[in-house]
């Protein structure tokens, strides 16, 4: 049974509504892929927090309307669960980028090498997989 605006995990409650929101959204794509609810939890907020500090005002409009409960499993979630995790620099947005192997689109972008390793390492360390750094000329 999926969470809902009004039935979601302890660890979520002290959260600003829109990051709550969008928790529970990718917490219940995440468990529709078959993620495990301990891992996924984290994770979940923490890409939520990401989300609602660069999301615009629509973005955020649209959230509200939104059914967070309805998911479905992508062909891709297994495999990407297993994938390693590559930070790479994007010419084009000059910022650096995280993203799952064989993945169709970024996880992030971060300012700084750095930052982006550590996000690598965090996604990486909760699947048991490994972080592959490029050189920014790559």
């Amino acid at each position: 049974m999926p969470y809902t605006k009004r039935d979601y995990p302890d660890s979520m409650k002290n959260l600003d509504k829109i990051v709550r929101v969008k928790a529970i959204d990718i917490l219940n794509a995440m468990l529709k892929n078959g993620y495990d609810e301990g891992q996924a939890i984290p994770i979940s907020i923490s890409q939520a927090k990401e989300w609602a500090a660069d999301a615009s005002d629509e973005e955020k409009k649209a959230l509200s309307k939104e059914d967070i409960t309805k998911h479905q499993k992508t062909s891709d979630s297994a495999r990407l669960q297993n994938a390693d995790v590559r930070v790479s620099y994007d010419q084009e947005k000059e910022k650096w980028s995280v993203e799952s192997e064989g993945a169709k689109q970024v996880d992030s972008y971060y300012e700084t090498k750095k930052e982006a390793v550590t996000r690598a390492k965090e996604i990486a360390d909760n699947r048991g997989t490994s972080v592959i750094k490029e050189k920014k000329n790559n």
